[in-house]
């Protein structure tokens, strides 16, 4: 068994989600951000209360990260340098409570 951090709806790690969580149904959400020259990119979200979590740097200026959650909508963003970015991948775009852009991710 691996250690898992949790954060509300999310787990970040990778374990047997059939074995660990049997009545729920969660699914493995791969983020990636392409950030060239970034020194650090951060994944934040509805999912982890706005806690950053470092993303993994990848060939060509890409930053990756895999986080298990729930069925449903989250809210989320990348930190670039501490600078908020907009993923152009999402399932679509929203906002906030304080009215900000936000990404989203229909997890089903």
């Amino acid at each position: 068994m691996y250690e898992k951090i949790h954060f509300a709806n999310a787990v970040h790690d990778k374990f047997d989600s059939r074995t660990d969580y049997p009545d729920h149904d969660i699914k493995q959400v791969d983020f990636c951000c392409y950030a060239p020259g970034a020194r650090a990119v951060h994944l934040i979200g509805d999912f982890n209360h706005q806690y950053p979590i470092l993303m993994e740097p990848r060939p060509g200026d890409y930053w990756f990260i895999q986080v298990w959650l729930f069925q449903g909508r989250y809210h989320y963003r990348f930190l670039v340098d501490g600078q908020p970015m907009l993923d152009p991948r999402a399932t679509g775009f929203a906002r906030d409570e304080h009215d900000e852009p936000v990404s989203v991710a229909d997890v089903s």
